[in-house]
């Protein structure tokens, strides 16, 4: 074997190992769901940056090798961010930068206060120069109507030697026991993006997670349940106790119809259904979660749902699992900033299956191009399947 034969395989194999794991940091990352996640997939959290007390307290408590940074994070500055990060090199910056404040009319962006932190984003990964960013947002961001959002987006790390797609992921079909779905927006420097395979539903043959299949089990490794007080799942309202219990699994009040099928008349509401707008409630009332389906997506409120048989809300740790949280995974803060932490996150089993596919990355040098973004992008950024889209 020749000398440049030899250095030719030396630096493969070397370029396929360094593939293997990549040292990230997570922005916006709340407790930590998109970090836990990348971390089941093998990958190192560096660091993680919030705002929010109670969530970077969840997300230091189960990183324990990640510095964390509480905070506005535009005064996170590069020397601070350097001295977080102890000399360490960042292969990937995630997060979930809010981009709500972009215009869809207009050539560029509008002022809004919004559009600065998605900006402090960019900020951190010009100063990183990371291989790869993933970060997530609301699925609308992908419609036909928001491309001009999505064009600017994508051209601040075009800009920056960025290979640029998205895709709508439906968290049920990788394995979550919940419906929810999230737009994915990767950039890749010197590679294209990838996106994972699904692995549950109807596409792939396998079933999906149920509630039931979440709540089998919720103890942790050493026999304990965390975030699991029952007595603060209770509902004060003898009233609406008594009529959950009448309630089936998946099931709830918001048509006449409903109230007279599943309440004996002593507790229906007593209201004149024809006196409500669209004769119905604004929201499904006592609404359980279904036994045998996926959860609907968990919502920031513990009163969004309650538990499919008993007649109380959910625990923070029934919410957690399922969102795919490991049972290990402990929360801090009151009842409520913890549904919050748990509502707001990324699924950790999507993120595993995120943090999968970026393994499989080729980096060539030079290798760059503009994403077109047409119709074609949006109709076959996400499938529907029938479900409701959120």
């Amino acid at each position: 074997m020749n000398r440049h034969s030899f250095y030719k395989k030396i630096t493969l194999f070397y370029m396929k190992t360094r593939t293997k794991s990549f040292n990230f940091i997570d922005l916006f990352s709340g407790c930590g769901g998109l970090s836990c996640g990348l971390e089941m997939a093998g990958h190192k959290c560096l660091l993680g940056v919030d705002a929010n007390q109670d969530a970077i307290k969840s997300f230091a408590a189960n990183h324990h090798n990640a510095s964390v940074f509480l905070g506005d994070i535009k005064k996170l500055s590069e020397k601070k961010l350097n001295e977080l990060l102890k000399g360490k090199r960042v292969d990937l910056v995630v997060g979930g930068p809010p981009c709500q404040g972009f215009s869809t009319v207009g050539k560029g962006v509008v002022h809004d206060e919004r559009n600065q932190l998605f900006k402090e984003f960019v900020r951190i990964v010009r100063v990183t120069n990371p291989k790869v960013i993933i970060f997530e947002n609301v699925t609308g961001l992908v419609a036909k109507k928001n491309q001009v959002i999505l064009r600017q987006i994508f051209t601040y790390f075009e800009k920056l030697g960025y290979n640029m797609d998205a895709r709508v992921l439906s968290a049920e079909e990788f394995g979550v026991p919940e419906k929810r779905r999230r737009t994915i927006i990767m950039g890749v420097k010197g590679g294209e993006c990838l996106f994972p395979e699904v692995s549950h539903g109807v596409r792939s043959g396998k079933k999906v997670k149920t509630v039931s299949d979440a709540l089998k089990n919720l103890k942790a490794s050493n026999g304990k349940c965390y975030n699991h007080n029952l007595e603060l799942a209770e509902i004060k309202n003898t009233e609406d106790r008594e009529r959950l219990m009448h309630i089936p699994p998946g099931k709830g009040i918001r048509y006449e119809e409903d109230e007279k099928s599943y309440l004996p008349k002593k507790l229906r509401y007593g209201i004149n259904w024809k006196t409500l707008r669209e004769n119905r409630f604004r929201q499904t009332r006592l609404q359980r979660l279904p036994l045998s389906e996926p959860s609907p997506t968990i919502l920031t409120s513990r009163t969004s749902y309650y538990h499919p048989i008993e007649p109380r809300y959910l625990t923070p740790r029934e919410a957690a699992a399922c969102q795919s949280f490991p049972n290990d995974f402990v929360f801090h803060g009151s009842q409520t900033a913890v549904f919050r932490q748990i509502g707001n996150a990324v699924p950790p089993l999507l993120a595993e299956a995120l943090g999968e596919i970026i393994k499989k990355i080729q980096f060539k040098k030079g290798l760059s191009k503009k994403k077109s973004l047409d119709h074609s992008l949006t109709q076959n950024a996400f499938h529907y399947n029938g479900s409701t889209f959120l």
